[in-house]
């Protein structure tokens, strides 16, 4: 078992990392948030100074967990910034972006991103999808999964294989925009996930969507 010096030295750890910077300015909202960099970097810290404190002793401890700090907090910090461009290139655009811990995922409508029934991308939209391929050619250490949505109006045959085109489609653009290949989990859920109602237009029309998830690598 870790000695109690040891959970001591995990404890301050943490905290002297929550204390250095832990806030920031959202410049979206204009609110005080906790960075997502200093949330790494605490996470990082505990994580290291624990496996620290199991390997030996109080100065162990804090050397991993100054290691984990640096490693949580770059990967948060190197995902902050990724996001912060993204909104900036994608303002007023139509498409969403969300943030999941270190996930950036990019929701884009059907109706704005496809013709109707079609896994053709709107001639409209591929301005958009330069801007997004700009940042994951300057961002590299992510994955890019791209994954097909629809909704639930007629054969769910029909639906599944058109959300595999349409994530297809984004994705093959992508790396003609010398998105390296090998960096896309590429697929289609059809009407299996929605995210608002069927029942109505509006639900449905959220329901129709390519969503881009950019996960950071493991190592960095």
């Amino acid at each position: 078992m870790i000695k109690i010096k040891n959970i001591t030295t995990v404890f301050i750890a943490g905290l002297m990392v929550v204390m250095v910077g832990c806030t920031t300015i959202n410049p979206y909202t204009e609110q005080q948030q906790t960075s997502n960099a200093a949330k790494g970097a605490g996470m990082g810290a505990v994580a290291g100074a624990i496996i620290g404190a199991m390997r030996g002793d109080r100065k162990t401890a804090l050397k991993g967990a100054l290691l984990g700090a640096a490693t949580g907090g770059g990967i948060g910090y190197y995902m902050d910034v990724q996001e912060a461009k993204l909104r900036q290139r994608l303002r007023g655009t139509g498409v969403s972006i969300s943030r999941v811990g270190n996930d950036l995922i990019l929701n884009m409508p059907g109706n704005v991103t496809f013709r109707t029934a079609s896994s053709d991308i709107n001639a409209g939209f591929y301005q958009v999808l330069d801007s997004v391929a700009i940042i994951l050619n300057e961002y590299t250490d992510t994955t890019v999964t791209v994954v097909g949505h629809t909704d639930s109006v007629g054969d769910a045959a029909y639906n599944q294989g058109l959300s595999e085109q349409r994530a297809q489609s984004v994705a093959n653009y992508l790396r003609s925009q010398s998105v390296a290949s090998q960096r896309f989990s590429v697929m289609g859920y059809g009407e299996q996930h929605p995210v608002a109602s069927n029942s109505t237009e509006q639900g449905r029309a959220q329901n129709r969507r390519v969503e881009i998830t950019l996960t950071p690598l493991n190592v960095r």
